[in-house]
């Protein structure tokens, strides 16, 4: 069912039944598997849940093998952290304290 679909989608030349459609590792059920494996990562999913969702035995091998596939993760990052700097601040300042901003050494 792949191989026709993939044919149908353009993604691979349409061979005559029974010829090999050309499916390579990147077009496969491998780029499938990754992609939803990214999908969730990309959304927050924890690597726990997301790493028995696949069948790894090991929940450290997901993220060895899946967050190079996760754009937003850097983005996300930041934005978490400027969000608990910008509450900190707001913390203070609402408490009448000015936030103390560290002195670069001399």
């Amino acid at each position: 069912m792949w191989k026709p679909a993939l044919a149908r989608a353009g993604v691979v030349p349409i061979k005559p039944e029974g010829e090999n459609c050309g499916e390579a590792r990147s077009d496969g059920m491998h780029a499938l598997r990754h992609h939803y494996a990214s999908v969730p990562l990309d959304a927050g999913e924890s690597v726990k849940a997301l790493s028995e969702y696949l069948g790894h035995s090991d929940p450290g091998f997901t993220p060895r093998t899946y967050t190079h596939l996760m754009p937003a993760g850097e983005e996300r990052t930041k934005k978490a952290v400027d969000r608990a700097l910008t509450a900190a601040v707001d913390g203070l300042t609402s408490r009448g304290s000015a936030p103390v901003v560290p002195q670069a050494a001399a």
